[in-house]
């Protein structure tokens, strides 16, 4: 059986290896938590969401709908 050596494949998705990351801070956060869960607040605290990056629900309907 022969395999093929594939070069130069060092192919990085950048969205993913972020957000592998906020869940290993998550991960992190929760372990070292006092209580069974993690409060709404601290989650955001760590993934460093702010007041004003969070939106009010789903985008209202576009036309046609």
């Amino acid at each position: 059986m022969n395999v093929a050596l594939v070069r130069g494949t060092a192919v990085q998705d950048h969205v993913a290896l972020a957000e592998i990351e906020l869940c290993g801070e998550l991960i992190i956060a929760a372990s070292a938590a006092r209580g069974e869960r993690l409060s709404a607040d601290r989650i955001d605290e760590v993934l460093r969401v702010s007041d004003s990056q969070q939106d009010d629900g789903p985008p209202p309907p576009g036309p046609g709908a």
